[in-house]
């Protein structure tokens, strides 16, 4: 089974739009004291989104790096650290998301 790429970005398009719109939806006050502060509301959201966008594109990014570095070792198993350092350095992408997180 073949995934397309536009289906999957478009899906996850609407679902950021409709998480958007039912933050700001429930983020609402009725003049009294607000229940949700929205800062913090819309600041975990970007926060959230930030972590979604980085897991993504580092999971994109390793797909062909794992395949050469599988490549790469076939051909000469003394090659293993080099491998393994190009197969984690996108890795720490998602640690700039996580980071946006924990500075909440």
């Amino acid at each position: 089974m073949k995934i397309n790429m536009k289906n999957v970005l478009r899906l996850l398009l609407v679902l950021m739009s409709v998480s958007l719109i039912a933050g700001l939806a429930t983020a609402q006050d009725d003049g009294n004291e607000a229940s949700v502060n929205d800062k913090d509301t819309m600041a975990k959201l970007g926060a959230g989104i930030a972590l979604a966008g980085c897991g993504i594109g580092t999971g994109l990014g390793q797909g062909p790096i794992g395949a050469a570095a599988v490549g790469m070792i076939a051909e000469d198993p003394k090659r293993f650290g080099h491998a393994l350092l190009f197969t984690v350095l996108p890795e720490t992408v998602v640690l700039f998301g996580f980071l946006s997180i924990y500075l909440l």
